[in-house]
């Protein structure tokens, strides 16, 4: 069973936490007519933690509590593995229980009898034994063998309806096994069915009553090419019938049921559906599977029985195939999986979620769904404007849209203003604020100097995070001035908080390096300090309401998201983001070391509508976003750490704004 892939194309992540009815933003895009009823799209995450190996074409069964167990599999040097062990899916934890009787991958598993079973699979060829290994035991455990299958089987599928498991799909290693095999006790085996279109490699999930087939390998026509059948078992009735088509073949994906909802996920595809070369090496013995035009993908479906439609509702973040799976509450989880030809580690995570959009509609599976997100792309001296399909579809300067007098360099951040109708941006190192009409572009204000820091009126030196105000002010933290500016439209200065010059946490009177100021809804203004690693709350007369030091290297940008929780990023490398109280307690921290989820120095955490985090990671150059509850990496633009002006690459992006259909701005609501 062993799959040669191609080397899988470089593709951008596709990887956000707060309330919110998201009634305007599914607005219009519900489900096309047809369906019984809206299914959610998947928020699709990558876990920050990953198995302690490279596996494939494992086993993965019900644990206990949040745990699973992982049983056999395909190891990265291809060998077929007899460890057995369980992994916490609250925290990665992996610890070995046991060993198979023999190493194995590829089997069909269930559990039966309180006992983890393993029927069939690659011991490396194609064997019949089924495996028993003691769920409930304690200690370390050795599997046994105690059974046989009809006949040798490997690459099939396990579902259980009652006290019921079927075996589906599969072949013997040399033909198809079409025969849908029953079993209550994992030794002795009726034939319940056959199916139409013979596959190995299925997918395969039950609900209702039934047992649908998504996909396979082929066998009996072009050797090693996924199929696009939909199949459905009739347990019952004893029969199979194929019912549908996938939106192109696949094999080797994942299907599960969450919420009573089924969903297929990745698989290994053709790069088109006319793909029809035949794999090399034929199809004789148990390691060998074919398919080799074929590569990963991160396709998510919903299948609705009713209707028998195939939706799209979202995408994984890294595209896998012979992933082991397993529904753990309300989420699926992908352990491992081939991609780019080879076993991997990662831990990917499945959670139907509306607030993500309905199956079948535009922009399902997307963070922001039915909205837009502005990105201020400060490397490249660019704003972006993203639909929830990651298309730009709006950006300045351009041709249509010229810079201001002195150029638009540096933007540091860009806020929407006026119910969308205008932006506000400042740019650092340009020492000016712009504000333009949108979309046209047209400079409407403009304060400061160009390239010329300074004290006096109308000078700024390093300005950040600036905010059209309620009453029609404008507040910045005037960074290397250790200053906040409270600026009327006629561009004089109505209040100021801190001392020019003096540079030190000294509240009320001098401010240590603002670097955030952000609108609060009495008023007041939540100021971060670069020196002394301060957040406090100001009045705009510069009066102090609260002070906390954070254990931080570089607070930035602070939100409020309660009465007394607030959220700040640790601008540092790692960076982290955090959540904490008036008293200084940190509620939550997000802060991986390494792999995927590391951060390089995020400048702006928020929480969105669809209640996940959205980050700029600066020197990542990449906008992500990450689920509070799982930690998962749910959607990203932006290659890791590859700066670029071509469309899905940004160089330090370092602010942005999410604009809803109706024109609100859910993200800082205080502003104007």
């Amino acid at each position: 069973m062993v799959v040669a892939l191609v080397v899988l194309a470089i593709v951008v992540l596709l990887v956000v936490t707060s309330g919110g009815s998201g009634k305007s933003r599914v607005a219009g895009r519900a489900a096309r007519p047809g369906t019984s009823s809206p299914i959610p799209a998947v928020e699709a995450g990558l876990l920050p933690w990953a198995l302690d190996a490279p596996l494939s074409r494992e086993v993965v069964l019900p644990g206990r509590g949040t745990s699973v167990t992982v049983l056999g599999g395909l190891s990265a040097s291809n060998a077929s593995l007899d460890r057995v062990f369980t992994l916490d899916t609250a925290n990665g934890q992996v610890n070995d229980i046991g060993t198979l009787a023999a190493g194995l991958h590829d089997a069909a598993g269930s559990v039966i009898g309180g006992a983890d079973v393993l029927m069939g699979g690659g011991s490396p060829t194609t064997v019949p034994d089924v495996q028993q290994f003691p769920a409930s035991g304690t200690g370390v455990q050795t599997g046994q063998r105690v059974g046989r299958l009809p006949q040798p089987r490997s690459d099939a599928s396990a579902v259980t309806i009652g006290a019921t498991t079927y075996i589906v799909g599969g072949y013997d290693g040399t033909k198809a096994a079409p025969q849908v095999l029953a079993t209550k006790d994992g030794r002795h085996f009726s034939d319940v069915a056959t199916l139409p279109v013979p596959v190995r490699y299925p997918a395969v999930a039950s609900v209702g009553g039934k047992i649908y087939v998504f996909g396979g390998e082929s066998i009996g026509g072009p050797q090693g090419q996924p199929v696009d059948a939909v199949q459905m078992v009739d347990p019952s009735g004893g029969t199979a019938a194929q019912i549908g088509r996938l939106p192109r073949p696949v094999m080797g994906a994942a299907a599960v049921v969450v919420g009573g909802r089924v969903y297929v996920a990745g698989g290994q595809a053709p790069p088109t559906p006319s793909s029809t070369s035949p794999a090399p090496g034929g199809s004789s013995g148990a390691d060998q599977s074919g398919g080799s035009s074929s590569s990963a993908v991160s396709d998510i479906w919903a299948f609705d029985p009713a209707t028998r439609r195939v939706l799209h509702a979202g995408a994984l973040p890294v595209p896998i195939a012979y992933a082991g799976v397993q529904v753990v509450g309300q989420r699926a989880w992908l352990f491992g999986g081939e991609s780019a030809g080879t076993p991997v580690a990662s831990v990917e995570v499945l959670t139907p979620n509306a607030q993500f959009g309905t199956a079948g509609a535009v922009g399902a599976g997307s963070p922001f769904f039915g909205a837009r997100l502005l990105i201020a792309d400060r490397g490249n001296n660019r704003l972006l404007l993203l639909d929830d399909t990651n298309q730009i579809v709006w950006s300045y300067p351009s041709a249509y849209a010229a810079a201001p007098p002195g150029g638009f360099y540096f933007p540091d951040d860009a806020f929407f203003t006026h119910h969308g109708t205008e932006i506000v941006s400042n740019q650092e190192d340009n020492e000016t604020i712009v504000v333009i009409a949108f979309p046209s572009g047209k400079l409407l204000w403009q304060y400061g100097h160009p390239k010329m820091s300074g004290t006096g009126p109308g000078f700024l030196h390093t300005p950040d995070d600036a905010y059209l105000l309620k009453n029609g002010q404008l507040t910045v933290a005037d960074a290397d001035n250790c200053r906040v500016l409270f600026i009327n439209p006629d561009k004089s200065v109505a209040h100021q908080i801190g001392t020019n010059g003096v540079c030190q946490h000294a509240p009320p009177g001098a401010l240590g390096s603002p670097n955030g100021d952000t609108p609060l809804a009495d008023g007041n203004v939540l100021i971060s300090e670069i020196h002394g690693q301060f957040v406090s709350e100001y009045s705009p007369t510069g009066q102090l309401v609260w002070s906390v030091h954070l254990p931080v290297g570089y607070p930035s940008d602070p939100q409020q998201l309660g009465p007394d929780l607030y959220l700040v990023s640790d601008y540092s490398h790692p960076g982290a983001i955090l959540e904490f109280n008036r008293a200084g307690q940190v509620l939550y921290r997000y802060a991986p070391s390494s792999g995927p989820g590391e951060l390089n120095q995020p400048s702006l955490t928020e929480l969105l509508p669809s209640g996940v985090f959205m980050s700029n990671d600066d020197y990542r150059h990449r906008m992500v976003a990450i689920d509070p509850a799982t930690q998962a990496l749910v959607w990203q633009y932006g290659v890791n750490d590859t700066p670029g002006t071509a469309p899905g690459l940004l160089n330090i992006p370092d602010g942005f704004d999410l604009l809803m259909p109706d024109g609100s701005t859910p993200t800082h609501t205080a502003s104007g």
